[in-house]
């Protein structure tokens, strides 16, 4: 399941860089119980759900601001193209922009990542 935030600035480049690592990130495990395969290895999918709440800024004050977060046009955009540029790696479903939805994950192991386009940027080979 990848949970998917566009902040402001954001663009095509930082979700092609995105998905190229999402679809080789080694976090599944081999036959001696290291994380060493990827979702291509081990013939996986995706979930892909947008989350503009992941850019919550909570510094000040008790209720957060999403100010950060990109407008919803352009998310949903860059969402939908994330989705391509995953979908041509691996098989990919998606939840629906902007709905208010129900999600219930199973998690294998106690492994989250928190993935930034930026900390990429020069870097992605």
């Amino acid at each position: 399941m990848i949970l998917l935030g566009v902040k402001r600035g954001d663009s095509e480049n930082d979700a092609e860089i995105l998905a190229q690592k999402i679809a080789k990130l080694r976090i599944f495990s081999d036959n001696d119980g290291k994380m060493n395969k990827s979702v291509l290895d081990v013939g996986g999918s995706a979930l892909v759900i947008s989350n503009f709440t992941l850019y919550a800024n909570y510094e000040h004050g008790n209720r957060p601001d999403y100010f950060t977060s990109e407008a919803p046009q352009r998310a949903n955009e860059l969402y939908l193209y994330f989705v391509k540029m995953l979908s041509g790696q691996i098989p990919v479903e998606t939840g629906v922009f902007g709905a208010d939805m129900k999600i219930t994950m199973t998690a294998d192991g106690p492994v989250t990542i928190v993935m930034d386009s930026e900390l990429l940027k020069g870097k992605n080979k």
